[in-house]
């Protein structure tokens, strides 16, 4: 099927979820992630109405961005190497993988050389897995205190990628749990961080995400297909 009637399915099952939640549609953005995927098919899903890209790692956004003069943001939703900090803050409107403080002042740095305000996102791993990256859920407070001191970030939510199920609903519950969370940290008022945004659900489970309260949704297979 080609991009752009994935992208239009895509987009209408956000929209219907959304709705099915009681929530306006425009209130739910979606990340085209574009792992592996070439210029050209990239290209294609933009003339299709794609507007916010998304990569896993940075060098490979780097050769994409450079290599087109594509009108879109691109996000940062894989993690990132302190080391490659530098790179991130010059390529990236958002930063979804902030799970250390390290990390938090090493950007906060980077983005101090060229006068910016990274806007950011902490990551959460709710499932404790120890694969993948994310700061603990009963540690994220902290470390969302502790980053919102520095000037050169805005924090503006959490992320997470939760354990892979065969069944959405299965999934529900790690969903939900990023919500009270955010919703609890929103409650200390802390200076530069807004929690207005969380970045959960995949291709699998955007839905059921969108049901939950994101406000991003990482979709990749669902508009290009099956990755070699």
């Amino acid at each position: 099927m080609p991009i752009a009637q994935n992208l239009k399915i895509v987009l209408d099952r956000i929209a219907a979820a959304a709705k099915r939640a009681g929530r306006d549609p425009s209130s739910v953005k979606l990340v085209v992630v574009t792992k592996t995927v070439s210029i050209e098919r990239i290209r294609e899903a933009v003339e299709a109405g794609a507007v916010i890209l998304g990569e896993n790692r940075v060098q490979e956004a780097k050769d994409k961005i450079e290599h087109q003069g594509l009108r879109a943001q691109w996000h940062l939703i894989g993690r990132l190497q302190t080391n490659k900090a530098k790179y991130a803050v010059k390529l990236f409107d958002l930063i979804h993988s902030v799970d250390s403080i390290a990390l938090a002042q090493e950007i906060d740095k980077q983005a101090a050389k060229i006068n910016k305000k990274q806007n950011v996102l902490i990551e959460v791993n709710l499932a404790g897995e120890a694969q993948k990256a994310g700061v603990n859920a009963n540690d994220a407070v902290a470390l969302v205190r502790e980053a919102g001191k520095l000037q050169h970030l805005l924090i503006r939510g959490l992320m997470t990628v939760p354990p892979f199920l065969d069944d959405a609903e299965q999934v529900r519950p790690y969903f939900k749990k990023l919500r009270e969370l955010s919703k609890r940290i929103a409650e200390d008022h802390l200076p530069n961080v807004s929690m207005q945004d969380l970045s959960m659900g995949m291709s699998g489970d955007f839905e059921v995400a969108i049901e939950e309260g994101a406000t991003f949704v990482r979709v990749g297979t669902a508009i290009f297909g099956e990755r070699t």
